[in-house]
C-alpha cells in the first residue's frame, strides 16, 4: 500500500506533485532507502543516489474482483495514465517509451531500475528529458501492479541522469 491509497486520481495534481518533486534535491550517492508515512508506514518513495521515485496514484484493491469489473478497474486506471502522458506531452514535448519487461527483468539491474523492480514498478516508463531548466532532470511515468489482486499503482521517477537500460 502507498500513501496514496483512497485518494482519486487528479490530473492536475499528479502533475503538481512532479513538479514540486523536480525541484527537490537528489542524493548524489548512497544506499537506496524508501520512505513511509509516519504513522501508517505507508510508502511515500524511494531515493537513491540521482532518482526519486514515488507514488501518484493508487486504485483500491482488487481482491474478488474479477471479469468485466476487473476490466473496468484496469480501464480506469490506463486512462489516468494516459491522461497524464497527453498533459506532460503537452508541457515537455513527446515522451519516449523505455520498456521494463522481457530482458529487462532477467539481469541484473542498475539504479534505478533496481528500485523500480524493488517496489513491483515493472510497468513501462513514459520518459521525458532532459527537461529544460536550470537542473538537469528526466521524468518518468509508470502504472503499475504487483499480481492481480493488488492495487494498481501509478509512480513516478524524477531522475538526474538519463533513463535508459544499457
Amino acid at each position: 500500500m502507498t500513501a496514496r491509497a483512497g485518494e482519486s486520481f487528479d490530473t492536475n495534481r499528479a502533475v503538481s506533485d512532479i513538479e514540486t518533486a523536480l525541484s527537490v534535491p537528489l542524493p548524489d550517492s548512497g544506499p537506496t532507502t524508501d520512505e513511509g508515512e509516519p504513522v501508517t508506514g505507508e510508502w511515500t518513495s524511494t531515493r537513491g543516489a540521482g532518482f526519486l521515485l514515488f507514488p501518484l496514484w493508487e486504485s483500491e484493491a482488487l481482491t474478488g474482483v474479477y471479469g468485466p469489473e476487473w476490466n473496468e478497474a484496469e480501464a480506469r486506471a490506463e486512462a489516468n495514465l494516459t491522461a497524464l502522458v497527453a498533459e506532460l506531452d503537452t508541457r515537455w514535448g513527446p515522451h519516449r517509451r523505455v520498456p521494463l519487461g522481457g530482458p529487462a527483468l532477467r539481469r541484473p539491474a542498475a539504479e534505478p531500475f533496481a528500485a523500480l523492480l524493488a517496489r513491483d514498478c515493472n510497468g513501462d516508463l513514459a520518459v521525458w528529458g532532459p527537461l529544460p531548466g536550470p537542473v538537469r532532470r528526466w521524468v518518468a511515468v509508470s502504472l503499475n501492479q504487483s499480481d492481480g489482486d493488488a492495487p494498481m499503482i501509478l509512480t513516478a521517477l524524477i531522475s538526474d541522469r538519463p533513463i535508459t537500460l544499457m
